[in-house]
């Protein structure tokens, strides 16, 4: 069972010639969620999901309508086995409930042999707040515990670096649109010729879950654009999309995902030791942690990263080792000093 894009449908399905049981259901799943209006991303991140389930289910002789919350335990551990990250365990199982509910027409259901996430703890009592009764916290999801990380933004002599080594506008604009307007990979991919808005000098971004918003161009990265446009890009590519390949039989196509991969590990393995860590969302982390210690006030870089909740720009603010040495040793010299002897 393999995932394939039917671009006269413009929507993925599965493909198994060996028709897999779930293999119908998963396809009316898929056309159900598309026709919600879901970004192509999630759809297919739903597809690859499904199938894994199914290959597991296969192979460990289960029917999609008779898992219990245990036997997603046992999905649990065979996706450890496999190395997978916890993120994409939990979206995972998120996505085996979701099926399940629209094939079952239910949750799936039974808590034995299940060990599931705490609720806060309440204290004894009744329950009641003055005169209205406390609502019952509803029972959380089976899910895998994901560890805290703290992603370190690029350094500035690594931005430079990496700047000085790109010999392309269109290049360094990819890069720009990370650094200066923090956009997604995906995000970067998606702008069409007719959302950068010169006489204005705003940009227009199609972010996750068909979310627009605007941002303000700074000078460099419109002068760039500008040269990318009137320079490099054919003037044979196809309308639309910002971004094409320059050179080889798809000249004048839309850049794909594997060619902005390839922008930056290209020189990840030319300069292992300077540029190891820098991924094209590393620098959209660096633009949230630039913005953060300019003083950007959390609602306003909220908006501009393109968050629906707050918890994930905070994620993306996190002070590096570098900010807390550099408080620290402001704050030291003031404190030492106020226990100086005489």
């Amino acid at each position: 069972m393999k995932v394939e894009y039917d671009a006269e449908a413009g929507m993925f399905r599965l493909v198994d010639g060996q028709q897999h049981p779930l293999l119908q259901r998963a396809n009316d799943f898929l056309d159900a969620v598309t026709a919600r209006g879901l970004s192509s991303a999630t759809v297919r991140a739903y597809a690859y999901d499904l199938v894994i389930l199914a290959r597991w289910l296969e192979k460990s002789d289960r029917r999609l309508e008779a898992l219990q919350p245990a036997d997603l335990v046992d999905f649990i551990r065979s996706q450890r086995e496999t190395g997978a990250h916890p993120r994409s365990i939990n979206r995972r199982l998120i996505t085996c409930r979701l099926i399940y509910r629209f094939v079952a027409g239910n949750e799936i259901g039974g808590l034995q042999g299940v060990s599931l996430p705490g609720p806060h703890y309440k204290g004894p009592g009744r329950g009641y707040l003055g005169l209205h009764a406390r609502r019952q916290r509803r029972q959380l999801a089976l899910r895998v515990k994901t560890p805290h990380t703290v992603v370190e933004p690029l350094t500035r002599k690594q931005v430079v670096a990496f700047l000085r080594s790109l010999r392309r506008y269109r290049d360094l604009a990819v890069v720009y649109l990370m650094l200066f307007c923090g956009l997604r990979s995906s995000e970067v991919l998606s702008l069409r010729t007719s959302d950068v808005d010169v006489l204005d000098r705003r940009l227009r971004i199609h972010g996750k879950g068909n979310r627009e918003r605007m941002l303000p161009l700074p000078e460099e990265l419109l002068q760039v654009l500008n040269d990318y446009i009137r320079l490099e890009r054919p003037s044979d590519a196809m309308d639309g999309p910002l971004f094409v390949v320059l050179q080889g039989k798809r000249r004048g196509h839309p850049m794909t995902t594997a060619g902005l991969r390839s922008l930056f590990r290209y020189r990840r393995g030319r300069f292992s030791g300077t540029l190891a860590n820098a991924n094209a969302h590393r620098f959209r982390h660096t633009f949230g942690a630039d913005m953060a210690r300019a003083g950007v006030k959390l609602p306003v870089l909220q908006r501009m990263m393109g968050h629906a909740d707050a918890k994930m720009t905070l994620q993306y603010i996190h002070l590096s080792m570098a900010d807390i040495a550099a408080e620290y040793q402001r704050a030291i010299k003031i404190i030492t000093k106020r226990y100086e002897q005489d």
